[in-house]
This record gives C-alpha cells, sequence and structure tokens, in this order.
C-alpha cells in the first residue's frame, strides 16, 4: 500500500528516540512512497517549541543519519510536521490537540486515521491512552496505539498499564514494539531455522550443546544516567530484546507464520520457563558495571546516577525450557554497555 492517509501524534517529539529513530525511519517511509502527499506529524512535548523549529530539528535528524541526504526533499517531508506544547496530564492540552489533528485531518485528506506513538516516559503511557478515550482524540479510520519499551517496572505495573490500555484501545490496535525483531539477523531466525532441512533437523538437543545471545554496546549510558537508573541492563535490554531472540530460537514450529500463531508459540515457549531458585541466580547469573575509560567516566560518577548504585550495566546468564525443539538446551545470554565492541550476534555450539 502507498501514500497512506494518516495522522500521527508523537508524545515525546522533542525526545532522542524521536530525533535519532522516528524522524529518520518515517523519511524513509516518505522516500518509497509509504507516505507522501496525505499525511501529517504532531510532535508534542513539554519544550515550547514552533512549528517551524520541529521541521528543523527534523531535517537535522535526517541529515545526521543520512549519507545521501537531499536537502530539497528533506525539508519537504519536514513541512508536514507540527508541533504543539503539551502537558500529558492537562485535560485542556488534549482538546487542543484534538483540534490540531481535526485540521491536519482536512488539510491532508487523511480519512480520520491515527496513529499515537508514545516515545517518553512509560509512566505516562496509561495517563495518555486514557486521556486520549476520554476526549475522544480517536480518528473515524483506523487507530493505532505504538509503546515503546519498557512496559511496566515489573509484573504488577505491567499487568496495571495493560488494564488502562484496554479500557481506552481494543488489543488489535496496540503495538508493543521491540524494534530488535526488526533487525535483519533477528528475521533471519524463523526462516533459517523452519525453512532449511539441514538446520531443521539437528535443532535439537541431540546435536546443539549450546546456544548464546550476545548484545553488547561500545558506548556507556552518557547523559542517559537518569532513565539507566529506573531500568539497568536486565530491564532495559534482557526482559524484551534478548527474550525476544531466544523465543524464536527455542519456540516450538508454529502453526502458522502468522502473528497470532507466532505469538502462540513464544507463549507455550515461555510457559515452559525453568525459574530460577535464588542458589541457581548465585550460580548462572552475573551482574557488574563498568569502570572509568579513557573516553568516559565510571557509572557511578555518570550524569544523574546515584553515587551509591547498584544498577547493572552488564548482566549475564544462563536460562532453560521444559518444552520446545531445544528443551534442556543451556541459552547464555550476555549484554552490556561499555564493552570492548559493539557486537549483535548469536552462536549455536553444536
Amino acid at each position: 500500500m502507498e501514500n497512506i492517509p494518516v495522522v500521527m501524534i508523537i508524545f515525546g517529539g522533542s525526545g532522542d528516540l524521536a530525533h535519532r529513530k522516528l524522524y529518520p525511519a518515517l523519511f524513509n517511509l516518505y522516500q518509497k512512497g509509504l507516505i507522501h502527499d496525505h499525511f501529517a506529524v504532531i510532535g508534542t512535548a513539554r519544550r515550547p517549541w514552533s512549528h517551524e523549529y520541529l521541521q528543523e530539528q527534523v531535517v537535522e535528524a535526517i541529515k545526521e543519519s543520512n549519507s545521501s541526504f537531499d536537502e530539497k526533499d528533506a525539508k519537504e517531508f519536514a513541512s508536514h510536521f507540527y508541533y504543539q506544547s503539551h502537558d500529558v496530564t492537562d485535560v485542556d492540552h488534549y482538546i487542543a490537540l484534538k483540534e490540531l489533528a481535526t485540521k491536519l485531518d482536512k488539510k491532508y485528506h487523511a480519512e480520520g486515521n491515527r496513529i499515537f506513538y508514545m516515545a517518553m516516559a512509560p509512566r505516562f503511557f496509561g495517563t495518555i491512552a486514557t486521556h486520549i478515550n476520554d476526549q475522544k482524540l480517536v480518528g473515524s479510520g483506523f487507530n493505532r496505539l505504538v509503546i515503546e519499551k519498557p512496559f511496566g517496572h515489573d509484573l504488577a505495573s505491567a499487568e496495571k498499564l495493560n488494564q488502562e490500555i484496554s479500557e481506552s484501545f481494543a488489543e488489535d490496535s496496540v503495538y508493543r514494539i521491540d524494534h530488535y525483531l526488526g533487525k535483519e539477523m533477528v528475521q533471519n531466525i524463523m526462516p533459517l531455522r523452519m525453512t532449511n532441512p539441514i538446520v531443521n533437523n539437528i535443532w535439537c538437543k541431540k546435536y546443539i550443546a549450546n546456544m548464546q545471545v550476545t548484545l553488547a554496546e561500545s558506548l556507556g549510558v552518557g547523559t542517559r544516567g537518569g532513565y539507566y537508573e529506573t531500568s539497568g541492563a536486565l530491564r532495559d535490554m534482557v526482559q524484551n530484546h534478548i527474550f525476544q531472540i531466544i523465543t524464536l530460537l527455542a519456540m516450538p514450529e508454529p502453526k502458522a507464520l502468522d502473528s497470532d500463531h507466532i505469538h502462540e508459540a513464544k507463549q507455550e515457549l515461555l510457559d515452559s520457563l525453568v525459574i530460577p531458585t535464588p542458589e541457581m541466580v548465585k550460580q548462572h547469573f552475573s551482574r557488574g558495571q563498568y569502570l572509568a575509560s579513557d573516553d568516559e567516566v565510571e557509572y557511578l560518577k555518570a550524569d544523574q546516577v546515584a553515587p551509591d548504585s547498584k544498577v547493572e550495566t552488564f548482566v549475564a546468564g544462563e536460562v532453560n525450557f521444559k518444552k520446545g525443539p531445544v528443551a534442556g538446551v543451556p541459552i547464555y545470554f550476555r549484554t552490556g554497555k561499555k564493552m570492548k565492541d559493539k557486537v549483535s550476534r548469536i552462536d549455536i555450539v553444536l
């Protein structure tokens, strides 16, 4: 489908995620013709920006990410962007946001289609979803709510967030995004496993000694110490990115390669996860923090990090499953900041 009509509202439109990832990604869609004439993007955040300043930021974001930068094309794309200073807890701001979205829908013939993208602190996700519903920001066409990780802080908060969102959006309209699933390496796991008969026949405990997933980053936390203090490597990388990769490696073959059946296969696998005892945790899991290097201070001296913080910047461990084609095969993972090299790899040890 080309030239999809839509008004997208990005909550957190002045943030790092929007600048580094979302704006360049939307520009890629624009260049491919998937969005072109009939789209508009509203960036919202607390900062008192103007439409023009946001458009300048969008052009700059594209320039930073695109080696074949075309300024004319980028400016034309950015002309579809608008900004509204917004307090996510203020009802009046949602009313103003609705008015702007309605105006842009008419201007760009967006057919009442809406995408709401949460690119901000997760503690506001439920609040925003509730206000979107209460103030009737949803359009008359399709509506999508896109949520970045982390999805809650623990089981209780994740369940609470699910409840708040379900009261405002149907489940098939909610997209909990894990961008690692879009990486080519991860996209190739299922075809490699399930369409290659040689690989498929040896994908079992009889032939595989262990599996290893490594997601190493060479950079430290930089200016994101405040966020990292609330997550650490375990919440930032393991319970989302790494476990998504592990489920693709270890899940039973789905009945069909569609989202519902893949979800069922993943759920079946996760239900068989061997829950580690405290003794197993001591034996099979490691946590740590990076020290100072030539180009960066140690984690404990990073901006917005508590000097006595116990938050891990490195974690490694082992997981096992009771069911699935590789039941009983140890699966090792490791991830961390400020590692020697930036590496994303999967090792299957026979």
